[in-house]
């Protein structure tokens, strides 16, 4: 097994090429990556029907994100070629997401599951099995990767989600806050997927216990491209 650090490389017409624990894979700018070997495509942090779950605290903001969300999961398919998913948990903001879709959202996600293999495994926010179609799981072993939803430590070479990385940068004078993927040589965490999630400051004291400063890598979700950044442009909040 390589035990080197993951080493972010220019992009390709596939997207930009992250390798990670003798895995290579094409990032996408929307925060997917898809893993060309096994026609896989990688999602985390969907948090389907997020809008709809804020209007029963009598939040009302329009609820387009799920539509949004999926849509997007429709096009990175269609991109890739992927036959499978595997969405890496938090895949709706609650449990009862599942049975809130509205007819037309529902279709729409009912027509990927039914063309792909599809793999649902749980997150915080949505432990429990549901029957959108699909497997449900607590995580995927993969060609010596652990996929799940929580980062954890103690499980070597794991892709993972949960914490919404974003890296805020400073070059030329300039400053941005993007999503981003950050990685070491035992952990890959991808960014929220969802279009109306939040995002972490990767280094933000939450990813010390599960990413080593010293080998991180970072991938920037850019307007146009997904950029390489080294760590001494970062700010600290």
């Amino acid at each position: 097994m390589n035990q080197t650090a993951p080493n972010p490389q220019q992009g390709t017409a596939s997207g930009f090429q992250l390798e990670f624990a003798d895995a290579s894979f094409f990032a996408q700018l929307s925060g997917a990556l898809y893993w060309q070997e096994h026609k896989t495509l990688l999602v985390a942090d969907l948090h389907l029907e997020k809008m709809s779950s804020f209007a029963k605290s009598r939040q009302f903001l329009p609820p387009y994100d799920t539509g949004a969300t999926i849509k997007r999961l429709a096009q990175d398919i269609a991109n890739t070629g992927a036959e499978r998913v595997i969405s890496l948990g938090d895949s709706f903001h609650r449990d009862e997401g599942t049975t809130t879709l509205s007819v037309q959202d529902a279709d729409a996600l009912s027509a990927l599951t039914s063309k792909t293999e599809w793999i649902w495994i749980a997150g915080n926010h949505d432990p429990s099995e549901h029957e959108l179609g699909g497997t449900c799981c607590e995580s995927v072993a993969l060609d010596g990767l652990t996929l799940s939803h929580e980062p954890n430590a103690e499980i070597l070479h794991q892709v993972a989600g949960h914490l919404h990385p974003a890296a805020h940068v400073r070059i030329n004078g300039r400053s941005i806050r993007r999503a981003c993927f950050v990685s070491d040589k035992n952990r890959l965490i991808m960014p929220a997927y969802g279009v109306s999630t939040g995002s972490l400051n990767i280094l933000n004291p939450a990813f010390e216990p599960v990413i080593n400063r010293r080998e991180m890598s970072i991938a920037v979700l850019g307007k146009d491209q997904i950029y390489p950044v080294a760590k001494r442009h970062l700010i600290g909040r």
